[in-house]
């Protein structure tokens, strides 16, 4: 029984550390970012273009130009971190991006 509880209070520890962790790896609201990704066609909520980074992270930019809106176009981002914008899609980390280039 012990053995039992012990388990389930590991199995909350660790479900609690992946939930959380992810936020500690992004930098803080406003703080300059850039990184390489794959801009994507996401298909939730009437669809829209986001960025895989190659980090691992996503990012859910407000302003990438429709020459950049292609899914699977390799990309180089510069921009910054907003916080305080409210949007139903929870895809990824809102950014405003201040360049952006295609890689080859």
């Amino acid at each position: 029984m012990k053995l039992k509880r012990l388990l389930y209070i590991v199995l909350l520890l660790l479900l609690v550390a992946i939930i959380t962790v992810p936020a500690f790896l992004m930098p803080p609201a406003g703080a300059p970012i850039s990184g390489n990704g794959t801009v994507q066609l996401i298909n939730l909520e009437g669809g829209f273009y986001g960025i895989a980074g190659d980090d691992g992270l996503n990012y859910d930019p407000t302003n990438l130009k429709k020459e950049f809106q292609q899914d699977g176009l390799h990309v180089h981002f510069e921009g910054r971190i907003l916080t305080g914008i409210v949007n139903t899609r929870q895809w990824g980390t809102i950014i405003e991006i201040t360049r952006i280039e295609k890689l080859p």
